[in-house]
């Protein structure tokens, strides 16, 4: 039997300590996924394979990879997602990492984890209005705070504003203690999750007072016109159709609107549509506004999220 041998020599033992991982448990994974072997010694490795085409492509995703660790680490999900790119010879990780988005209270620097989200950074940046709409744990509502508070830091918008169905309590909040604030709140709370993990709690709460930025439950914003504004709507699946009529015809000059949400997690009757489901088909041809659909592939919590995701899928 034919075994096809490519060597090749990264530029620093530093290099090749990223790319590895703990104990080589990187390399383990690409010997998985592209069914070779690798030998690795300093910044020196060898790859050994039966086809000569999956050996090319771990040489390739070598040299991609020495382009982004550079400046990253990249854990065995990260590894995982760019031996995925490297078999559809899609070969896009530095063009994803080299875009820092947002660099948060503490230092940490945001980036893109996959090309999906990429195309959904680069979606809020050019249209007025974007839906990203994908599983849990694909990053769309952090990354569309991460985008309004670039907004408001760089004068782009004078306010964000925030805001949810309280459809898991189906806007009947009576019943739940405490004053409107208080009931609403616990619906709020991913929302304000994001923005602590950005602007921390302290620069939060100081713009929250100022009315900077507005956290409010869907049905606050009717009758409203919002200009100067970057207006997030989060888990639009669970709005109405005559809920997103509302909420879109709410947008004033000089604002952008992202709405996100996943059309496999509806909570509404089986007698109501869900808004997010028919605009899908209504706007879908109009300039300015962007659909982006992200996948599992594009799951960047827990691993095991992304397997739990593909199940449920199957199983539908």
């Amino acid at each position: 039997m034919v075994l096809y041998q490519k060597e090749i020599t990264l530029a620093t033992n530093e290099i090749a300590r990223k790319i590895f991982g703990k104990q080589d448990e990187n390399l383990r994974v690409i010997e998985e996924e592209l069914e070779v072997e690798i030998f690795a010694r300093s910044n020196k490795v060898k790859i050994k394979g039966k086809d000569k085409f999956k050996v090319e492509q771990a040489v390739n995703l070598f040299e991609e990879l020495s382009k982004v660790v550079k400046d990253n680490s990249l854990d065995k999900r990260e590894i995982k997602y760019a031996t995925d790119l490297a078999k559809e010879d899609k070969f896009k990780l530095a063009d994803i990492y080299a875009d820092v988005v947002q660099v948060t209270y503490q230092g940490e620097k945001i980036k893109a984890k996959t090309w999906g989200q990429k195309v959904y950074i680069d979606a809020m940046r050019e249209k007025d209005i974007v839906f990203g709409i994908g599983p849990a744990g694909t990053g769309k509502t952090f990354l569309a705070v991460v985008m309004a508070t670039k907004a408001l830091i760089s004068n782009k918008v004078k306010r964000i504003i925030l805001t949810r169905p309280a459809i898991e309590a189906g806007e009947e909040l009576g019943f739940l203690p405490g004053d409107l604030q208080e009931k609403v709140d616990p619906y709020l709370r991913p929302l304000y999750d994001s923005l602590y993990s950005i602007l921390g709690a302290k620069k939060v709460n100081e713009l929250l007072e100022q009315e900077v930025i507005e956290i409010a439950p869907l049905a606050y914003m009717r009758g409203r016109t919002l200009k100067d504004s970057f207006v997030i709507l989060d888990e639009a699946q669970n709005t109405t159709s005559a809920q997103m009529k509302m909420f879109l015809t709410r947008l004033g000059v000089n604002s952008k609107a992202v709405i996100t949400g996943d059309v496999t997690q509806i909570d509404l009757s089986t007698r109501q549509t869900s808004g997010l489901n028919q605009v899908r088909k209504l706007l879908a041809d109009i300039e300015g506004i962007e659909f982006i659909y992200l996948t599992n592939r594009d799951v960047v919590r827990h691993r095991l999220v992304q397997k739990i995701i593909e199940a449920y899928e199957t199983q539908a």
